[in-house]
């Protein structure tokens, strides 16, 4: 494809492209594991209420996509083992789409044996490679965040394409207890983590706003730090943290865990679906960005000549229809 064509096209598609990925279809499984202990016990509930408090409200999940799992279950609260980490991905299996979106976070303590990492739940753990059988089921985006200490080795083992990978170490040698999850739950709220003020949280601002609040935290404790957080997007296994160079972040820009208010207002069903799949195709072409060096030339060009055509097609439509 020429580059006259892509100028072209890149004008026709225009101000469709200044939007940014949200999924219709949004999920969450909140996992707070093994204690160890009643101090531990209560700042890992806190962490994951507050979590999910900022789902319901801020981001509007509804109820019956939200799976959260604990140390001691409750209403609307299951346990947090191996058997109930199965049976809500069971659950998850059946019901997403290639269309939705799945948020893991885990809060609790990691452990590293030498060969693989694990996170703590009641009873026998899952490690890294565990997460990753029973992850691989799963249609669509997976955006997981593990908090725990001894949690980058999750990096490698989930890394791929449609997967934003956080974990809250760049190493597995790092085994103290993290911060990182203190301020994680919270960096949802526009007025904490909104950088480029647009009135949303992308997943990269939420990373980078709680990352940012773990340095500052070491830093006025006059502390070296034991935890550097890092997110992958390029599907390499590496990360980097925020304000890195690289080019891991390039998605995670552009993914919203809440809805558009564009996509709020719609009631018609035919434009609500217009909008999701121009949202879907943006989306594709940033991630073909990503994979540019992966791919031959005639490859590339002819993948995002499709993409571009097929994008200029649906904002036409959306023009038309609104």
């Amino acid at each position: 494809m020429t580059r006259r064509l892509v100028a072209g096209l890149a004008c026709v598609i225009g101000l469709a492209t200044a939007t940014s990925v949200a999924a219709q279809e949004r999920f969450a499984l909140i996992v707070s594991g093994a204690s160890g202990g009643a101090p531990y016990a209560e700042r890992y509930d806190a962490w994951r209420g507050a979590l999910v408090a900022s789902l319901r409200g801020d981001l509007r999940f509804q109820d019956e996509h939200l799976f959260v799992l604990a140390e001691t279950p409750g209403p609307g609260v299951g346990r947090a083992s191996r058997e109930g980490v199965r049976t809500a991905i069971d659950t998850l299996a059946e019901r997403l789409s290639e269309n939705a979106t799945l948020l893991v976070v885990l809060i609790g303590h990691g452990t590293f044996d030498g060969t693989d990492a694990k996170f703590n739940l009641v009873g026998p753990d899952l490690d890294a490679s565990e997460w990753r059988g029973l992850l691989d089921r799963l249609s669509g985006r997976l955006v997981f965040v593990n908090t725990s200490s001894a949690s980058f080795p999750f990096m490698a083992q989930l890394a791929g394409q449609e997967r934003i990978i956080i974990t809250a170490t760049d190493s597995p040698e790092q085994r103290y207890e993290t911060r990182f999850p203190a301020f994680f739950v919270d960096a949802f709220k526009v007025e904490r983590s909104d950088f480029d003020k647009d009135g949303r949280v992308s997943i990269w601002e939420a990373f980078t706003g709680a990352s940012m609040e773990v340095k500052r935290w070491y830093e006025q404790q006059g502390r070296l730090s034991t935890e550097r957080p890092v997110l992958d997007d390029s599907g390499d296994g590496v990360g980097k943290e925020a304000g890195a160079p690289g080019i891991d972040g390039t998605t995670a820009r552009r993914v919203f865990l809440d809805r558009s208010e564009e996509a709020v207002r719609t009631t018609d069903p035919a434009l609500a679906e217009l909008l999701d799949r121009r949202l879907d195709l943006e989306r594709a072409i940033d991630e073909l960005k990503v994979r540019r060096d992966q791919l031959t030339d005639a490859a590339y060009a002819a993948e995002l000549e499709r993409l571009l055509l097929e994008l200029a097609r649906v904002s036409r439509e959306i023009r038309s229809g609104s």
